[in-house]
């Protein structure tokens, strides 16, 4: 019986060290910048690591007054590469440790 306890405790240390890495983790995420583009870096996205949009910087020659549908696109291609990049920096940071953290 006082064998069981013992494998208790440890497992429980174990997955409160796994909780302090998950954090600090995702708190390094969080100060961690990654960028996205598109229409040839006309259009650039920095968000974090926890995919907040953090800049968004277009170019002069992105902006034509005829064609805001073109870069209302851009923009939004350049967030979603941002995004997907972001998601796998997560990804890697995190990995197994992830679980069902829909990263």
């Amino acid at each position: 019986m006082f064998g069981e306890g013992q494998d208790m405790n440890a497992l429980l240390q174990q997955a409160q060290q796994m909780q302090a890495q998950l954090q600090a983790a995702q708190e390094e995420l969080k100060q961690t910048e990654v960028k996205g583009s598109a229409g040839g870096d006309l259009v650039t996205a920095t968000v974090n690591g926890s995919f907040e949009l953090l800049s968004l910087d277009i170019k002069p020659e992105a902006v034509d007054a005829d064609d805001i549908d073109g870069m209302a696109d851009l923009i939004v291609a350049a967030v979603r590469d941002a995004h997907t990049n972001a998601q796998a920096l997560a990804s890697s940071k995190l990995g197994p440790m992830a679980g069902g953290l829909g990263i």
